[in-house]
C-alpha cells in the first residue's frame, strides 16, 4: 500500500532533522511541521507499525529503519529536484518552487519524475 502525503511529510522531515541535528524527537517533529504532539504522536504509531521508524523506549528517540531511510530518501530527492526544477524551468523563487515541490512531489508519477530528473541532469 502507498503511504500516504502526510507520512512522506514526516519521514522527510525526520530525515532532514537527522541530518541537522543526529538525533530527533517528536517534539522536534511538531516544532518542524506546526502540528500538536498528540498528532505527531499518532503518526510515530502509525510509522512505527509500518515499519519506517523505530523509537528508542527509554530515551524516545526516533530514528529510521532501512525502509524508512530509503523512502524518505526518495521523498528528498523529489523535492530537492522538482523545486529546482521549478525554479529553473518557470522562474519563480525559492519559496514559491520550495512550496510547489512539497505539493508535487506527492503526486507526480515516476516516469514524469524521471523525465525531469533527466532534463535536470541535461541542463545543469
Amino acid at each position: 500500500m502507498a503511504m500516504l502525503e502526510s507520512g512522506e511529510d514526516y519521514i522527510e522531515t525526520i530525515f532532514k532533522l537527522k541530518k541537522v541535528n543526529g538525533v530527533v524527537y517528536s517534539i522536534d517533529v511538531a516544532r518542524a511541521l506546526g502540528f500538536s504532539r498528540p498528532s505527531v504522536s499518532r503518526a510515530m504509531s502509525i510509522l512505527k507499525e509500518d515499519g519506517y521508524i523505530l523509537m528508542d523506549e527509554k530515551s524516545k528517540e526516533i530514528n529510521l529503519t532501512d525502509k524508512g531511510k530509503k523512502k524518505a530518501a526518495d521523498v528528498y530527492d523529489r523535492h530537492q529536484t522538482l523545486t529546482a526544477f521549478l525554479q529553473k524551468t518557470a522562474g519563480v523563487s525559492p519559496k514559491v518552487a520550495e512550496t510547489d515541490a512539497c505539493r508535487i512531489e506527492h503526486i507526480i508519477s515516476p516516469s514524469t519524475f524521471k523525465g525531469i530528473k533527466k532534463f535536470m541532469k541535461e541542463n545543469k
